[in-house]
């Protein structure tokens, strides 16, 4: 009997389980049996390890052959164990040296021919192997950066099986000579790698970006308040006629966001490469997400699920970024209202049969809405021709719990003859604000050092009202609003964040009353006779 092992990795959302890859031969009529609960994908690994092998120039062993994928009770999907299945194999029929295998993860599907083709999910891969204690992977070549921004990590990239076979043999692998036929054709080893994206846009850090905060005629609140949500992390509702300029504001968002922290890219990164969302040549991203789904979207698609095992949502893609919800209304309600867990908690859990897992979701929200069906319902009451009962119905389909859990709400009035013919000279550029964010950022950071949470945003409510204690009489006006049930508990203590942050923008050691009546105007919609912003 030959046995040999090596490692692997099973991927559950976007967590790793490392899996022994066991394989034995015995004598007998020849088989390949792969156990370990592997799904369609991994099953075909069969046909596609044997071509690969025999295309190397390697034999194949003519006997009854057992692939064990262990932990047994461990789910298993995709064809990265293919490369580890191969080593195996050779191993075991005493090509390879079985302890030059032992100690070592393979991630990484097989061609027919040979090629090692790329995987969905290296990042988190190897993440969980670097945890499990293993100091080299062997990966496919197009994601060797992908895989080396784990620290640590020995990181061996490989673009055939003969070339690793050379290699884990202590020979020096052969150059080979490129097809010349296929030098005409496109390449395709990344094919599958990148998948389309649910309305997901992100750039790199030093990527210029044409949507500029200056290019918006007037809605100077709007603005205000768009600056407010980037430096506290705050969740933002719009509510205007068409035209107002609600999606030309959100889309200007991630522009005025800082870069990511080096722990936040890491989460991003891995979020998006187990979506196939990582664009090509940029293994790592940056710069914070944006991801605006159309309203016809299913809640799968936005906070994970789908058959089989869950995969990412547009709640976990958005993931230290901006989620746009256009046309919000729209919508169906239980869409909505799966959103008021993953704001709470800045996670989302998704069970399903084949078992469950926990996704990241902290994510800034942004809705945006008309106040009626046709879109000119007004307090005054022009030019609107639904009905009161159209107009309430239509406003109801955003619930009261899911709107308490944000933070401003902003009505956009309609642009102005005047507003959008004249060049506004004093408009702020997306640069300008951008720099104010970060300090922003950066003085609460330096406030929250020594606690888990990065931004206002996240502070419990009860840690504001204890640790970091407003000056006497600052909250007697959102104490009124509470006495009257206008003001939940939630609400209360939303206020308090985004005084913070509007305290932090003007670079004050806390908040006064003035900061905190500009954030319960910004709540509830009612100035109290101070300037929320500049004209």
């Amino acid at each position: 009997m030959a046995f040999a092992h090596t490692g692997s990795v099973a991927l559950l959302g976007v967590d790793g389980v490392v899996v022994e890859v066991q394989n034995d031969l015995e004598p007998g009529v020849a088989a390949f049996t792969i156990v370990g609960l592997p799904d369609k994908a991994l099953s075909e690994a069969r046909d596609r390890v044997r071509a690969a092998v025999v295309n190397s120039g390697e034999k194949w062993p003519q006997r009854k052959l057992t692939v064990g994928l262990s932990p047994a009770s461990v789910p298993k999907s995709g064809s990265g164990f293919d490369l580890a299945i191969a080593c195996a194999v050779l191993a075991a029929a005493e090509r390879l040296d079985p302890a030059a295998i032992a100690r070592l993860l393979l991630i990484g599907e097989l061609g027919l021919d040979g090629r090692v083709r790329p995987v969905r999910g290296v990042l988190p891969a190897v993440l969980a192997a670097a945890d499990a204690g293993y100091d080299q992977v062997v990966v496919p070549q197009q994601t060797a950066a992908e895989a080396s921004l784990v620290p640590g990590m020995t990181v061996h990239g490989v673009q055939t099986l003969r070339q690793l076979i050379a290699q884990l043999s202590g020979q020096v692998p052969a150059e080979e000579e490129p097809d010349p036929a296929a030098r005409e054709l496109p390449d395709n080893a990344l094919a599958g790698l990148c998948l389309p994206g649910i309305g997901v846009r992100s750039r790199s850090a030093d990527e210029a970006d044409y949507r500029d905060l200056a290019d918006i005629a007037g809605q100077y609140e709007a603005r205000r308040a768009l600056e407010i949500a980037a430096a506290g992390g705050h969740h933002l509702y719009f509510k205007g006629p068409p035209g107002a300029g609600k999606t030309m504001l959100a889309e200007r968002l991630p522009g005025i966001l800082p870069p990511l922290t080096p722990q936040e890219a890491l989460e991003v990164t891995a979020v998006h490469s187990v979506a196939g969302l990582l664009p090509a040549g940029r293994p790592l991203v940056r710069a914070a997400p944006y991801c605006a789904p159309h309203h016809s979207t299913t809640m799968p698609a936005i906070v994970g699920g789908g058959s089989g095992l869950p995969r990412p949502g547009a709640v976990s893609l958005a993931h230290r970024g901006v989620l746009f919800l256009d046309e919000a209304p729209e919508f169906p309600v239980r869409v909505l209202d799966a959103l008021r867990q993953p704001l709470e908690s800045g996670e989302v859990v998704v069970a399903r049969a084949a078992g469950s897992l926990r996704l990241p979701a902290r994510f800034l929200l942004l809705l945006a809405a008309n106040p009626c069906p046709c879109g000119r319902w007004s307090r005054r009451g022009e030019g609107c021709d639904c009905t009161p009962t159209m107009v309430s119905r239509y406003q109801g389909r955003l619930s009261g719990p899911l709107l308490d859990r944000v933070d401003l709400r902003v009505e956009v009035d309609a642009v102005t003859r005047l507003e959008l013919m004249e060049r506004d000279s004093a408009a702020e550029t997306t640069a300008t604000v951008a720099a104010r964010v970060l300090a922003a950022r950066e003085r609460a950071a330096a406030r929250l050092k020594d606690t888990p949470w990065r931004t206002n945003g996240e502070v419990p409510g009860h840690e504001l009202r204890t640790r970091w204690r407003l000056a006497p009489g600052a909250l007697r006006d959102a104490e009124r609003e509470m006495e009257r049930g206008l003001l939940t508990a939630r609400g209360l203590d939303r206020v308090l964040r985004v005084a913070w942050t509007t305290a932090d923008l003007a670079g004050q050691d806390g908040p006064g009353r003035d900061e905190v009546r500009t954030a319960l105007a910004l709540r509830t919609g009612f100035s109290r006779g101070l300037p929320v912003a500049r004209p």
